[in-house]
């Protein structure tokens, strides 16, 4: 009798792991399918939890497996699910768009370009392929723009970039919540992974018509023209090109989300798509790289701003 109990037991303990890899599955479904905040948690969850249970126990019923030979429902069922959910894993080293819809993402904006000279795209787009920026969720629509003609040299000379000290001017009219200075060029040539100031020497404006926000980072040390509380105008200069915060190169980053960046750390906030007008390119210019060896050739749209 107490064997019996003892075997119902464990036939109900065994299916606790694939249970648990279930449950959590559906959650993270339910979870990206509520949107908003919600979805952006569901993100990361998606790419932390599944792949440690996933882990645990593929080994441990995977030791089980091979000492018992046991070929129960359970058992292989069990095996089966975790092994699946240890695909997450590809995330961490193959970059996956986070899942939003250009389409039915709103509100959009459309503005001037945050320079007047002629920018090289380096990053941009709504695919993974021409904008690296699109696994964040809060720079989903993200770009990362250069100044023709000298943009990556590899120099270790911030001098040599066409972009750095390039005048940067208000993409849209607003109210400056963030403007802040000081933060060091980092020496270009190689990331810097600068995770205390990501954005370096900053402006964030919001937009009073659809209450949402635009980031411009990586400003030139001592540049920033502006202060918290002002309004700019479209077209004003509120810096210069540089690179401080997180960054291997002089280039201009922008991008737009709902949330106030002040209030929501980066890569927590939902992304909204940003378009350009006045200038002769598409709307929604695109970037990328051809890679040959070790040289990447960029292969993103060169534009210019064309209005007054």
């Amino acid at each position: 009798m107490k064997q019996e109990k003892a075997s119902r037991l464990w036939q109900i303990i065994s299916w606790v792991p694939f249970g648990l890899l279930v449950i959590c599955a559906l959650a993270i479904l339910v979870m990206l399918s509520i949107g908003g905040m919600v979805k952006i948690t569901g993100w990361y969850v998606l790419q932390s939890i599944p792949s440690l249970l996933g882990v645990i126990t593929f080994i441990g019923f995977g030791i089980y497996f091979l000492i018992k030979k046991d070929k129960s429902k359970v058992v292989i069922w069990t095996l089966v699910v975790s092994f699946l959910s240890m695909l997450t894993l590809i995330m961490s080293f193959v970059p996956v768009a986070f899942p939003a819809s250009l389409e039915n993402t709103t509100p959009s904006v459309t503005v001037r370009l945050p320079a007047n000279e002629k920018i090289r795209v380096a990053w941009g787009g709504d695919s993974i392929s021409t904008n690296y920026h699109a696994a964040a969720p809060d720079q989903r629509w993200a770009y990362d723009l250069v100044i023709e003609p000298n943009y990556f040299s590899g120099s270790q000379n911030l001098e040599d970039y066409s972009c750095y000290g390039t005048t940067v001017v208000a993409p849209v009219t607003g109210k400056v919540v963030s403007a802040h200075d000081g933060e060091p060029d980092e020496i270009p040539g190689s990331d810097s992974n600068n995770f205390t100031a990501p954005t370096g020497n900053h402006v964030y404006i919001l937009i009073e018509e659809t209450q949402t926000y635009l980031v411009i980072a990586h400003l030139k040390n001592g540049s920033v023209k502006v202060k918290t509380g002002d309004f700019v105008e479209e077209g004003q200069e509120i810096g210069e090109c540089g690179n401080s915060g997180n960054t291997s190169e002089p280039h201009i980053h922008i991008h737009h989300q709902r949330q106030n960046p002040t209030e929501y750390p980066i890569n927590f906030a939902e992304g909204l798509p940003l378009y350009f007008r006045d200038h002769d390119g598409n709307p929604m210019p695109i970037g990328g790289f051809e890679i040959h060896g070790d040289e990447f050739t960029p292969t993103g749209d060169v534009i210019q701003h064309i209005g007054q």
